[in-house]
């Protein structure tokens, strides 16, 4: 997988980094932030590094310090930057297995709520959302539930919202419903239009999508579930202790906390406050 390909390459990559182009790096990310609003001063320096110079690379430049002059000089850039910055690697159902685990773990804890509020924290374009969806809806559990689907990129959320994907893709997601426990056709979930797939209405009826961004934004509701699998990968420890501080402040208590197969909590100083619901599959439980 990309990301994780990203983070074997960290140790290299963070030794071929001169000096100059660490303060190169800074000056850059501060314009971005204090022109842009976006903060990335406390993501991984060598995920940044690369790309930054892929952005260098595209944009036919030859140093970081002519890439700031163009970020904050032309929007059409800062918005290609941007979306080098938000990671969309995702696909419906991904890791079928942690779907699996959310069924047989997850889902009769939720049975016990009246209603149920869950946050896909980093949602990209939406996959993961509509695979929640499915799942709810399978269990008998989509009309008394919220999905709050969340992403700092407005672009990957308009995509999102419409529900669309390439059909190509769509014998791989079939493969992963199946083997993440689904009881239907899949195909019965969408409807093919030339070389596009569109996911029927009633799963959009439930997601409330809008722009949220995990580093410098602020809890906004109660959740009983938060889900953020492989978003935190990218940040340094510093930034991945403030985003666990914000989910468990955003966590009812008894919520779930569902990370990526590379992220965990044992490093962090709200461990205690959590109970492994199935550490294989990264799903968590918030105690008092």
């Amino acid at each position: 997988m990309e990301e994780f390909d990203d983070v074997r390459r960290d140790a290299h990559d963070f030794l071929e980094i001169g000096e100059v182009e660490r303060i190169e790096m800074q000056l850059l990310m501060e314009g971005i932030y204090r022109l842009h609003g976006f903060d990335f001063k406390n993501y991984s320096l060598p995920f940044l590094n690369r790309r930054i110079q892929h952005r260098m690379r595209a944009e036919k430049l030859h140093s970081i310090s002519a890439l700031q002059d163009k970020v904050l000089h032309d929007p059409k850039v800062m918005e290609r930057m941007l979306n080098d910055f938000s990671v969309n690697v995702t696909e419906m159902f991904r890791d079928p297995s942690f779907f699996r685990a959310f069924r047989q773990r997850v889902v009769p804890i939720l049975r016990e709520y009246p209603y149920i509020r869950i946050w896909h924290a980093g949602c990209s374009t939406g996959e993961e959302v509509y695979s929640m969806a499915i799942l709810l809806h399978e269990v008998g559990l989509y009309q008394k539930a919220r999905l709050y689907a969340t992403d700092m990129n407005e672009k990957s959320l308009q995509r999102a919202e419409r529900g669309e994907f390439p059909l190509q893709r769509m014998q791989l997601y079939t493969k992963n419903y199946l083997n993440a426990g689904g009881s239907k056709a899949f195909s019965e979930y969408y409807s093919a239009i030339h070389e596009t797939v569109a996911f029927h209405p009633f799963l959009r009826e439930n997601i409330v999508f809008a722009q949220h961004n995990l580093v410098t934004d602020r809890s906004f509701n109660e959740f009983h579930v938060i889900v953020c699998r492989n978003v935190m990968i990218y940040f340094d420890q510093s930034l991945q202790n403030r985003v666990h501080g914000l989910f468990y402040d955003s966590l009812s208590d008894g919520g779930i906390l569902a990370l990526g197969s590379r992220e965990g909590l044992a490093l962090t100083k709200l461990a205690v406050h959590y109970e492994e619901v199935d550490p294989a599959e990264k799903l968590y439980r918030k105690i008092k």
